[in-house]
């Protein structure tokens, strides 16, 4: 399905001229991990000039996230296993940045623990990313995600308002919020996928069960005509003909 958000507008433009080159989406998914790696080395670091430039790095490994994917769409180069290396990439990034940001605020007031709250938004964060690729590829036929946009922006393009957040020192901030908040977003998306399964199953069941009805009225349509049992079309076009027969018979007596 072809991205129609403002970002994805953007990256189609500014890919349009690779088309035919020998860059192809894969360099660009490559490179879109190697800044969202430098971005969260940057974050782990603790220096607060590195975590300027993390928010930059940041921002352009977004941004080709984006960028490989038009670029694939253009050059009609999609593949299953491109999209593989894209969400592997996807989800082990915006996992890292969780982690490098505890890692890196370890020398505040809550020491160490700052890692573990980084270990655990980043859990979350996997979890849901998995769930919500699931609920994707279940959708697949009907294009539905499991998480829409709206105005004109990609539920994902929250990952750009990270490098702001970092500019302006809330990122330790954002990292508490995350730990709680990452899991029980996991846990949602946990449940629509359970109910999406459970929808799925029941359309299966509903059709399974109209399918047995068919065959079972197929089997049993011989033997009723050969007892003599017409079909309902049949009964109705045999009762029409006696009608008709009354009808002239009656006709007849009364000439006479």
């Amino acid at each position: 399905m072809v991205g129609d958000s403002w970002t994805h507008r953007l990256a189609r433009l500014l890919v349009r001229p690779l088309v035919g080159t020998r860059v192809t989406p894969n360099h660009l998914t490559t490179l879109r991990l190697l800044t969202g790696l430098g971005a969260c080395a940057a974050l782990a670091a603790g220096d607060r000039g590195l975590e300027i430039w993390g928010g930059w790095l940041w921002l352009a490994s977004a941004f080709l996230d984006r960028a490989d994917g038009e670029l694939a769409r253009l050059s009609g180069s999609s593949s299953a296993w491109g999209h593989r290396y894209d969400f592997v990439c996807d989800i082990a990034v915006t996992a890292l940045f969780f982690v490098g940001v505890g890692v890196g605020w370890r020398e505040g007031a809550i020491g160490a623990w700052s890692i573990v709250l980084g270990l655990t938004a980043g859990a979350g964060v996997l979890a849901a990313e998995l769930l919500a690729e699931r609920i994707d590829q279940a959708n697949a036929e009907t294009g539905e995600k499991a998480y829409p946009g709206f105005a004109g922006f990609d539920f994902d393009d929250v990952l750009y308002l990270f490098a702001p957040v970092v500019w302006l020192g809330w990122h330790q901030e954002f990292l508490a919020g995350a730990s709680v908040g990452a899991p029980a977003f996991a846990l949602l998306t946990w449940h629509r996928y359970r109910r999406s399964v459970a929808v799925q199953q029941g359309g299966q069941q509903h059709e399974g069960a109209k399918q047995d009805e068919a065959e079972a009225d197929a089997e049993h349509l011989p033997h009723a005509r050969s007892a003599g049992v017409a079909r309902p079309g049949e009964a109705a076009e045999a009762a029409d003909s006696g009608e008709r027969a009354r009808k002239d018979g009656a006709r007849g007596a009364g000439s006479e």
